[in-house]
């Protein structure tokens, strides 16, 4: 697949793609334009905690110190609100192209990075669909919300795949796959009746986010893991943590009080060519 190579993505204004969607993906990305209009009165706030870095979690920051001293090229697909490309330039990164369907967060993003120096780029696209040349990543970032918004998880590992360069590597912080099942009750942990581990896909809650009806496919950890290994990379870590990557409010429910499991970490590489 041909596309822009990431010396053509240096632009400080968003890289906009014709988008192909079905009507699924399309109400979610108008789903999120819409959240994303709502977080706008936070922008100075949301600018502040991108000067520091803090999203980029410490466990985050062991698996991939060994990768961000080289000064990597990164492709962030999903890359929401951008403040983690912010952290990772400041972890060593030498450019982050983000990928993301909202033009309402690409803008965002884009605007944030400017006004912090960070050399992040963004381009407006599905995913799949990223426009940008095969092999063109020594690290794809991703995750935090980021599966859920895969109708197909085999599709989305081979284009991970494709990106990465040989000897490169795809790093996926998530949620996992079972916190959508644990309820956010106060005293003690619950299981949803209204949600199966084995599902196919739910309504987002209209008290989490983005809201606004949007779908969210159900992911097994079994099925990720296999579509990635399927898809052609080598995995050397998988870990699993108690505590969720987020909390709508800051809500301290029981469920995420150290008994259950609510993000994973995956570090894979692709193998050099023969």
């Amino acid at each position: 697949m041909r596309g822009l190579a990431p010396k053509l993505v240096a632009s400080t204004s968003p890289i906009r793609q014709i988008l192909r969607m079905d009507e699924t993906t399309l109400a979610n990305r108008l789903a999120w334009d819409t959240a994303y209009e709502a977080q706008l009165p936070a922008y100075n706030e949301m600018l502040a905690e991108g000067a520091t870095g803090a999203t980029l979690f410490a466990s985050e920051r062991v698996l991939l110190t060994d990768i961000l001293t080289t000064r990597p090229t990164v492709v962030h697909p999903q890359s929401g609100n951008g403040q983690d490309d912010i952290a990772l330039i400041q972890a060593g990164a030498r450019q982050v192209i983000g990928i993301d369907y909202s033009g309402t967060a690409v803008r965002i993003a884009q605007r944030r990075a400017n006004e912090l120096g960070a050399a992040c780029h963004y381009v407006i696209a599905t995913v799949p669909g990223v426009p940008l040349s095969d092999g063109c990543a020594d690290l794809v970032y991703t995750g935090k919300g980021a599966l859920i918004w895969m109708p197909d998880i085999d599709a989305w590992a081979t284009e991970m795949v494709r990106l990465v360069r040989p000897g490169g590597h795809l790093f996926l912080h998530e949620g996992h796959p079972a916190t959508e099942l644990w309820t956010w009750d106060l005293d003690k942990p619950r299981v949803r009746p209204d949600r199966s581990y084995f599902g196919r896909s739910f309504v987002c809650d209209d008290n989490s986010f983005p809201a606004n009806g949007a779908v969210m496919w159900q992911w097994t950890l079994g099925q990720a893991v296999t579509a990635i290994v399927r898809a052609g990379f080598a995995i050397k870590c998988l870990e699993e943590y108690a505590e969720p990557f987020w909390r709508m409010g800051g809500i301290d429910a029981a469920a995420f009080q150290g008994r259950l499991p609510n993000s994973f970490a995956l570090l894979a590489s692709r193998p050099n060519a023969a």
